[in-house]
């Protein structure tokens, strides 16, 4: 939309100030001469540098870590606050689950990043109630649309790269994408980035006055990891903290959870945090949504995890089917009024890597789920992979409970910590938590039934 055409509205609803942007017709717009018309070059810039000089530049007041990229944004934001928290700091996060100020959860997030002036005044209040260090996911579109101008970040961390977020709403191909990422790095001298990541390693040859520390697996990289084991339930590995190999270990399975603790880690050196503290913060962090797993009193393995692209959702699948003994039983859909082209790719994904698939509904948003299923199976069609479409996301998830035994594992991929499913522009609840420990409940009752 343009918001010039709304300028009218805005002055009988009281404003008596407006900032327009260049090459708006002024002529076509009825502004009274009392009011203050202000002209710049990008309002939304002008909209994020007023926010943060009315707050009184809250960012000054406190450390602020700004962490982006495709995926594990969310995971190592927690492990950072898990680890400044068990150092004693007083720590605020916000990101795509909810915001947080000193342990307390403020509210849900309905974006990632979120707009210029409330995101000040988040931190105005932060100010208020003592916070040390905030800990931020910043998102491409943030960036892009400079909801972060303004913040003064004393660390910036690059997690990895890789395709999503490519469509008319969003960014027009990829170099767009990984350039609105890169202004982060020419907002902060001080960067932390992901080696084993092909656009990461190029982030130091970009910036080379930065001050980059370098994490990673398999390339040579200031932090390492070494000697790493990836169960069901953990992973564990070798890395030196400050000069002396620890033996680390974290509560979220996959290699995957090793990249996002090397970044925490990263961190927690630049503020000086005893092995100790990280050591116990990466084994008791725990994230909603993020390679969940849900007690059950079937004990079958059970799931939750936000993957909504191809590759997060290749990674998932590849990462339980190295350490599950039985099957790997997927069950995703694709959200509506977003990239269509990922659709049949994630059909393939999940038809090559899982033993079984059940293709369902997610957000559908505007969209009919039917038409969006129909153009998932047309990828898994291309595989060799067993599946069913069920576009009833409850009954889909309660068929998969029903086909595993505790050999197998069941991923419900895309929804994770969301608690809704958005239809037509109405989010109905939908936290698949709870609807997982009601149908157990549901295929229990059923089972005593049938004995009687």
């Amino acid at each position: 939309m343009d918001g010039h055409q709304y300028i009218e509205n805005a002055i009988q609803n009281g404003a008596t100030a407006i900032i327009i942007e260049e090459g708006c017709d002024l002529k076509s717009i009825k502004i009274p001469e009392n009011i203050t018309v202000i002209q710049a070059t990008n309002t939304r810039e002008a909209l994020a540098i007023c926010s943060a000089n009315f707050y009184e530049n809250p960012s000054q007041r406190f450390k602020l870590i700004g962490v982006t990229g495709t995926k594990g944004k969310t995971t190592t934001t927690f492990m950072i606050k898990e680890i400044l928290e068990k150092a004693g700091k007083k720590v605020g996060l916000i990101g795509t689950i909810a915001t947080y100020i000193n342990g307390k959860k403020i509210k849900d997030s309905d974006r990632t990043t979120p707009e210029s002036l409330e995101l000040q005044q988040i931190f105005a209040q932060m100010v208020k109630e003592g916070v040390e260090v905030v800990v931020m996911e910043v998102s491409s579109q943030s960036l892009k649309l400079h909801r972060v101008d303004g913040c003064a970040f004393d660390i910036v961390l690059f997690t990895n790269f890789s395709e999503d977020h490519i469509s008319p709403n969003e960014h027009p191909d990829m170099n767009d994408y990984f350039n609105s990422k890169l202004k982060l790095f020419k907002m902060c001298k001080t960067g932390i980035v992901n080696v084993d990541d092909l656009h990461g390693a190029k982030i130091p040859n970009l910036f080379p006055d930065n001050n980059i520390t370098t994490y990673g697996i398999d390339n040579f990289a200031n932090v390492l990891a070494k000697d790493i084991t990836i169960t069901n339930s953990y992973v564990d590995f070798r890395v030196k903290i400050t000069d002396k190999n620890e033996r680390v270990k974290t509560c979220i399975p996959g290699r995957f959870s090793v990249y996002n603790s090397l970044a925490a880690i990263c961190v927690a050196q630049k503020f000086g945090i005893s092995p100790e503290s990280v050591k116990q913060a990466l084994e008791e962090v725990r994230v909603p949504g993020r390679s969940e797993l849900v007690d059950n009193k079937l004990e079958i393995p059970i799931m939750i995890d936000y993957a909504h692209s191809p590759e997060s959702l290749q990674s998932i699948l590849q990462a339980v089917k190295s350490y599950t003994r039985g099957k790997v039983i997927s069950v995703f859909g694709c959200g509506g009024d977003r990239d269509t082209s990922k659709r049949a790719i994630m059909g393939e994904i999940s038809g090559k890597i899982a033993d079984y698939t059940f293709i369902t509904s997610d957000n559908p948003r505007t969209e009919d789920p039917q038409k969006i299923v129909n153009q998932i199976e047309e990828g898994i069609k291309k595989t060799k992979g067993k599946y069913i479409v069920i576009v009833d996301r409850i009954e889909s998830i309660k068929e998969a409970i029903k086909m595993a035994t505790k050999r197998d594992i069941v991923v419900l991929a895309g929804k994770g910590h969301e608690p809704y499913q958005e239809i037509n522009g109405v989010k109905h609840p939908f936290d698949e938590r709870i609807i997982v420990k009601d149908l157990i409940e549901e295929i229990e009752n059923e089972k005593d039934k049938k004995k009687k």
